[in-house]
């Protein structure tokens, strides 16, 4: 038999906890738009996982798996049936009038949404990547609040379709 004083001296691992539910999902909107090039508006199912590494609490836990499913699905549901605008493009203009969010591109193409439809997002583009960083960042803003304890590592990863997806790790 294995003693526990043995398990402390031979676990030189990591841990980590790890959440990707069919439900942490968002469905939204968007395109892809860089000096040059544009994609049409086109929507997406993403879907969220989340890794956390940390240490192991006195409680046997690195982050309580329901405590992290609740901070992703609150940030799911931010991003769940909008419209996703990129504040920071370098090619289009945005501007809010009113009730109305009025784009323009480059070439003189423009997109007139209700600004209750929109999610103006502090990024440059409205790809995985750079949704999975916003994502995360959502994510730790939501635990920190929630008072989870630290941790040295958190991954996201958005999903656009099944075996494709971006991934941020800080």
């Amino acid at each position: 038999m294995l003693r526990a004083d043995r398990l402390m001296r031979v676990s030189d691992g990591r841990f980590e906890v790890f959440v990707g539910k069919e439900y942490l999902k968002f469905n939204a909107a968007h395109f892809i738009a860089y000096k040059g090039f544009r994609e049409r508006l086109h929507g997406h199912n993403y879907h969220v996982t989340v890794r956390v590494e940390g240490d192991l609490g006195h409680d046997g836990y690195v982050l309580d798996f329901g405590m992290v499913k609740k901070a992703t699905k609150r940030v799911c549901d931010e991003l769940d049936e909008y419209t996703l605008l990129p504040a920071d493009s370098d090619c289009l203009v945005i501007d809010e009038r009113g009730e109305s969010i009025e784009v323009t591109y480059e070439d003189g193409a423009r997109f007139s949404f209700p600004q209750a439809d929109v999610r103006l997002l502090p990024i440059v583009h409205t790809s995985a990547e750079e949704l999975a960083r916003y994502v995360a960042g959502r994510i730790r803003a939501e635990l920190e609040a929630a008072g989870a304890r630290p941790w040295r590592r958190l991954q996201v990863s958005v999903g656009e379709t099944p075996g494709q997806f971006a991934t941020w790790t800080a």
